[in-house]
């Protein structure tokens, strides 16, 4: 794997994205996590899933710098497997955690919110879905995902808004489960997965996947519709400008 590593200790798997300094996402990275998903799934021998990211940044994020230069095929593929990868993670059955290191904006939320507990780090950084700023429109999809943790009168203000919030407000609004010093997230996070591990495992992932099953159902259905509003979008010159100028930012802050 390019952009994974993937440890497994105790039963339990770590695994690590690794692509930049920020774990920025574009489609080889989807693909990696979604494989590395069906394969933790599918070992009889690992009985949960820890996620990281990088000390300072979960996920950024998509890439927008790539994924502003994909051509309409190659823009609208991407959205097709970020969505499957959503929907693989989603109806993951085994106890999964995010240990969120710092940022984690937008698509890194997004995965985070696939997550059966988040620990996050005290700290200067945040989390949550800004797409609408950027000129992005969330698929409904994910937002039944953001609903699901939030309620949907709370995901609805906070989708508008595309509000980022620090671990502090995040805690209080249930987005993330706990929050701890940077040095106690690995103790935390090992804390939290051996009281899931320590059940029956039949019991706790059938218990899991009927919680989740009208946020599988949507995700069970055809995304086109949703992924060619997503497109249009996308490609109005409006949004093209918006982009353009965020990637000339990140490009500075380089």
């Amino acid at each position: 794997m390019e952009y994974l590593k993937l440890e497994v200790r105790e039963r339990v798997a770590h695994l690590i994205m690794n692509r930049g300094s920020s774990n920025a996402i574009d489609d080889e990275m989807v693909k990696e996590l979604k494989g590395t998903l069906e394969i933790i799934q599918k070992d009889d021998n690992i009985g949960g899933l820890v996620l990281h990211g990088k000390e300072g940044f979960f996920s950024s994020g998509l890439d927008l710098i790539t994924l502003y230069n994909y051509d309409h095929d190659q823009i609208k593929d991407f959205w097709h497997h970020f969505l499957d990868l959503i929907k693989a993670f989603v109806s993951f059955s085994k106890p999964a955690i995010a240990a969120i290191g710092g940022h984690s904006p937008a698509g890194g939320c997004v995965l985070a919110l696939c997550c059966d507990y988040r620990v996050m780090v005290e700290g200067d950084y945040v989390i949550g879905l800004n797409e609408v700023p950027v000129g992005i429109i969330v698929p409904d999809s994910i937002f039944d995902l953001y609903s699901f943790w939030l309620g949907r009168a709370r995901a609805y203000r906070f989708l508008l808004e595309g509000a980022l919030l620090q671990p502090q407000r995040a805690l209080k609004v249930g987005l993330v489960d706990e929050m701890v010093p940077a040095n106690q997230i690995h103790t935390a996070v090992e804390k939290q997965m051996k009281k899931y591990i320590q059940l029956n495992w039949e019991t706790w992932q059938k218990s899991k996947l009927n919680m989740r099953k009208e946020l599988i159902t949507h995700f069970d259905q055809d995304p086109t519709e949703a992924i060619d509003m997503v497109l249009k979008q996308w490609w109005e010159p409006s949004t093209r400008s918006m982009l353009k100028t965020i990637i000339e930012n990140l490009k500075k802050g380089k």
